[in-house]
């Protein structure tokens, strides 16, 4: 059995956000009022949250400047309702921009952000932890890929919303998506009861199939390849995947468009899975 490694994206970075420049720039005015599968979120609203992502990732960890803080943090809950409010002062105080302007502040703010990832050493503790993953503390290199997925699946949110989603299911954008959002498996799985080297295999379909296996003993264990029979095995295709991770999709179609084999209950815990900050 062998347990998943670290996950490189920093090279990656630039070219998903000069797919996301030429994709906006080749918008109609109708498209960047599209709705996208956020349900308070237009095609605009999730481009200028990508420019926040980019604005205070600069802010706070090159500059050092917080800007606004929570009054208390005690809970999970409290970190989202503060996350939730600061997006949407956000997106209202940006409703007045035009989408050019949105578009060249991303490219300017998107190379300096790329700049500085690139800065940090993949092994040092990252200012930031992974919490979807259940980690107090996290590596750079962790932090650098969960900045890849949030910049992949809200680009992935405004394709979606336009008819034009295939291009970031290609395995090259995918599979690093799909790598960083599995982590979470552990975490999410930690309340489930389960025997002492019971294993689940979750398959994921596209152009090429990857799996990935939980392993239970003092706890679920992720591992990328197993030898044991599975309890149970949870085949998903990549265009649900993404979705099911970021509440985009009904756990009920979810799992109507997926196949369980064996033990229904144990692989039905996936579907609500989430790998974003909601």
């Amino acid at each position: 059995m062998k347990k998943p490694g670290k996950i490189e994206v920093i090279a990656l970075m630039p070219e998903l956000d000069k797919m996301l420049f030429k994709f906006l720039e080749g918008l109609s005015a109708d498209d960047w009022d599209k709705q996208t599968i956020a349900p308070k979120w237009k095609v605009k609203d999730v481009a200028v949250h990508l420019l926040d992502g980019n604005l205070r990732t600069l802010s706070m960890l090159r500059d050092n400047y917080y800007g606004e803080k929570p009054d208390s943090v005690n809970s999970y809950t409290d970190l989202i309702d503060f996350l939730n409010k600061l997006n949407s002062d956000w997106v209202k105080a940006t409703n007045r921009l035009s989408p050019k302007v949105i578009i060249d502040l991303l490219k300017s703010s998107g190379e300096e952000y790329c700049d500085f990832l690139a800065t940090l050493n993949p092994d040092d503790k990252a200012q930031f932890s992974v919490a979807w993953a259940g980690e107090n503390e996290s590596k750079n290199w962790f932090h650098i890929a969960r900045e890849y997925t949030e910049k992949w699946h809200h680009q992935q949110q405004i394709r979606l919303a336009v008819g034009e989603e295939k291009e970031l299911l290609e395995d090259r954008w995918f599979l690093p998506y799909l790598d960083t959002s599995i982590r979470a498996l552990p975490h999410h799985y930690r309340d489930v009861e389960a025997k002492v080297n019971d294993l689940v295999k979750f398959t994921f379909l596209g152009k090429t199939e990857k799996s990935w296996f939980l392993r239970y003993e003092n706890g679920w264990q992720l591992f990328t390849s197993a030898n044991e029979k599975p309890k149970s095995e949870v085949k998903i295709r990549n265009e649900y995947a993404w979705k099911i991770f970021t509440k985009g999709i009904k756990r009920e179609e979810a799992i109507e468009n997926s196949e369980i084999i064996g033990d229904r209950k144990l692989g039905e815990k996936i579907f609500d899975m989430i790998a974003v900050m909601a």
